[in-house]
């Protein structure tokens, strides 16, 4: 859905014509163009011979055991293939402590919420060694159409069972910040009244520490949440897993979300992912937070999801228990991240556009 296309054919009709087909899109989620009666036939013929209400032809559709999780694979027009996840978080299944804050549109315990994993890249640059997506390299960017027709058909999903998209977070395939106009045209698109009508509050950005993104960011007015994609408490270990901290090291990322802080006073979460033997230590834990111990950061612990051929394991769970502890000891504000669509290879670092 191109709304760029959809107001250059309607660039000669009343204004008001632009609002009823937002409306039909976005609000009433409609499959065809012949379903908005608002419109003449004649528009309606106008409209579906040149602006398709999807641009992503969607493949198979994978539901966890559960319920509480559905990846799509979608097909690009140029034949790329790339994944996204729906995921349903029902009462109490991400609970924070009492003493936390609710900050980010991860962490926030409302009942039934329903969030979209968004894809803003085909493929990935960033090599990181524990990532499906970076293990098969970058193909091309998204456009802010495509990245919005993930959300579209989760939403046309979720109509039939009378529910919305609540949440949406660019932790899925690629790097958000690499794609930067592009994902925030996208995102007011999502925060429009006229369109998705998404609180902005309600949208993550997650990115590999891409620090102009970060930096570009917060001079936005838009309160979308930042997250860090971490998972090493020194550049040793961090570059061994993430390459692209030859360009960003931990001490260059912390300086740009401390500038990020200072202008925009919001809480940054920092993900960590717990791989067995790499970097689920006590002595990495007490080396996190002379780190991240600070009033607006948290962390939020994630297990290590299999992908491919990886030589990874994801770390114990008594593990995960001491590394969580030492960090809260200390008085760092840490939670750990519900694991939804394992099974179906939806989870963090697993899509991998249907391979």
């Amino acid at each position: 859905m191109d709304i760029k296309k959809i107001e250059k054919v309607l660039e000669k009709e009343p204004a008001f014509r632009l609002k009823q087909v937002k409306k039909a899109i976005f609000g009433d989620l409609v499959g065809g163009w012949n379903e908005v009666t608002t419109l003449s036939q004649a528009l309606r013929q106008k409209l579906a011979e040149s602006c398709p209400l999807l641009e992503l032809e969607a493949g198979k559709v994978l539901t966890s055991k559960d319920d509480q999780t559905v990846k799509a694979l979608f097909r690009l027009k140029d034949g790329l293939k790339i994944e996204s996840v729906l995921m349903k978080h029902e009462d109490g299944a991400m609970r924070l402590k009492p003493h936390l804050p609710l900050i980010s549109s991860l962490q926030e315990e409302i009942s039934c919420r329903r969030t979209v994993c968004v894809s803003s890249q085909a493929g990935c640059a960033m090599h990181c060694q524990f990532c499906a997506t970076g293990q098969q390299g970058f193909k091309r960017n998204l456009s802010s159409s495509e990245i919005i027709d993930q959300i579209i058909f989760f939403s046309r999903l979720l109509k039939e069972t009378k529910e919305r998209v609540s949440n949406i977070v660019f932790m899925g395939m690629g790097e958000p910040f690499l794609n930067y106009q592009n994902v925030l045209e996208a995102i007011r698109i999502l925060n429009d009244k006229d369109g998705l009508n998404i609180g902005s509050r309600h949208i993550s950005i997650s990115t590999c520490g891409v620090t102009e993104g970060i930096k570009k960011l917060a001079e936005e007015k838009l309160q979308v949440n930042l997250a860090i994609s971490l998972n090493a408490s020194n550049n040793e270990l961090r570059t061994k897993l993430m390459p692209i901290n030859k360009d960003y090291p931990v001490e260059k990322i912390l300086a740009a979300v401390e500038d990020y802080v200072k202008q925009t006073k919001r809480k940054v979460m920092f993900e960590y992912l717990m791989i067995d033997g790499v970097n689920d230590s006590p002595a990495q834990a007490r080396e996190l937070t002379k780190l991240l111990k600070k009033p607006l950061y948290f962390v939020n612990l994630i297990s290590f999801n299999p992908v491919g051929h990886s030589i990874f394991k994801p770390s114990a769970g008594k593990k995960i228990k001491i590394f969580k502890e030492t960090l809260e000891k200390a008085g760092v504000q840490v939670t750990q991240r519900h694991r939804f669509g394992k099974e179906i290879k939806a989870a963090c670092g697993q899509l991998a556009g249907g391979r």
